[in-house]
């Protein structure tokens, strides 16, 4: 199994690379089709050779976009191997949102249109909330019958009311309700998980969510390619 996280300069990965490696060690060789390596990349071509790719992003909708776009063949090495050859993707925080069609973040920018959907401001109902949402929320599991769903309930990891660590003031809002596996309450309804198919976003950070964080990688490790 190889794991490729994808660096176009968008934050500090190595917490991200050795939350991988961390639970590429925990899960049996028979698990996974064999021994993990975890390569932080921004060659288009390594995503030819990972079996799973991650996506992470901070910052703003836009720069993310622009610094993706802005390595050589990154977009259609992305296209062609999570789309076109089905293998495991996970995009955490802003790389779950570039997921989505559009993003309303200072202007309207153009996504990765994965994902049906649109990335917009958190507005939450009680005035005393703060933007960023920032630090522990619960998870609120969506029994929408997505394969995901029940898969993170038996890594014992993500249950509703798992905590798992957020920081960020837009969110992506899906067109299908099927798309939307778990919510937190931030004076409303936030979009903690979205998945559809081979294509895991979440919006808080599993390298930082401690050992829910390591669960739901783990879960996503023991992925295999989808026949397309």
């Amino acid at each position: 199994m190889n794991v490729a996280i994808i660096d176009y300069g968008s934050g500090n990965l190595r917490s991200a690379a050795k939350a991988f490696e961390r639970a590429g060690a925990e899960i049996s060789d028979a698990e996974i089709g064999g021994a993990s390596e975890v390569r932080v990349t921004d060659r288009a071509e390594d995503l030819d050779w990972a079996s799973h790719i991650v996506l992470p992003g901070v910052g703003a909708f836009a720069d993310c976009k622009a610094g993706l776009a802005a390595v050589p063949g990154m977009i259609e090495a992305l296209n062609r191997n999570a789309i076109a050859a089905g293998k495991p993707f996970l995009g955490i925080c802003v790389g779950m949102q570039l997921m989505a069609e559009r993003g309303l973040e200072h202007g309207v920018h153009e996504g990765l249109g994965w994902i049906a959907g649109e990335v917009r401001a958190l507005e939450p109902d009680d005035p005393a909330l703060k933007i960023p949402h920032m630090g522990w929320n619960d998870l609120k599991i969506t029994d929408n019958g997505h394969s995901l769903t029940g898969g993170l309930a038996l890594t014992g990891g993500l249950a509703s009311g798992t905590d798992v660590y957020f920081d960020h003031g837009y969110h992506l809002v899906c067109d299908d309700p099927l798309d939307l596996i778990a919510s937190v309450d931030y004076g409303g309804v936030v979009t903690a998980i979205v998945g559809r198919g081979n294509l895991l976003g979440t919006q808080f950070h599993p390298e930082k969510s401690q050992g829910a964080g390591l669960a739901l990688i783990a879960n996503f490790l023991r992925w295999r390619t989808l026949p397309v």
